[in-house]
């Protein structure tokens, strides 16, 4: 389970919104979703060894997102896999093109 998000939890505890006279603050999350190094390593370990070409590695990527909760689309999966062949699948890289592609859900 993903920690709520400031403004849902706001909202969850009965929050109002500002009264008379008051300013509204309105709260965004400043983090960006860390994706576990050791996730990262075994998926890259088997995009690596399982021979996938850019569609199947595509699928991969997409499955590995969903099941942790984002959506994805799939254009941009397959540009990411592709990019991701090209550039040796870096851990560093994974993380960084996953922050780009994965869309909160």
């Amino acid at each position: 389970m993903y920690p709520a998000l400031p403004y849902m939890r706001l909202m969850r505890e009965g929050f109002r919104g500002p009264g008379r006279g008051e300013a509204m603050t309105i709260v965004r999350p400043t983090g960006v979703e860390k994706f576990s190094e050791a996730d990262l390593a075994g998926l890259r370990e088997e995009l690596l060894h399982s021979n996938l070409d850019s569609w199947q590695a595509a699928d991969l990527i997409s499955h590995y997102l969903t099941v942790r909760g984002y959506g994805v689309s799939n254009k941009a999966a397959r540009t990411t896999a592709s990019r991701l062949e090209v550039e040796g699948y870096s851990v560093e890289r994974m993380q960084e093109e996953f922050e780009k592609l994965a869309l909160v859900m």
